[in-house]
């Protein structure tokens, strides 16, 4: 089994999601072809939401047990 992220995007009343085109070559898919998807949604990621902000300290993590 091959895992890959997208991004899902809105066609008409229809969300459309666009498989990679690495994949796509990987796994010889072609247009019109049966293919079985299993959906899980990802947690986003914060990672660069609070730039110049200095990793977090023990004491941060013992502040959020009081």
């Amino acid at each position: 089994m091959v895992k890959a992220l997208a991004k899902t995007r809105k066609v008409g009343g229809s969300i459309v999601v666009t498989l990679p085109k690495e994949l796509v070559q990987t796994q010889n898919i072609k247009a019109g072809e049966c293919v079985e998807i299993t959906v899980k949604k990802c947690r986003v990621n914060g990672f660069g939401i609070f730039k110049g902000m200095g990793p977090f300290t023990v004491e941060d993590e013992l502040k959020g047990l009081e």
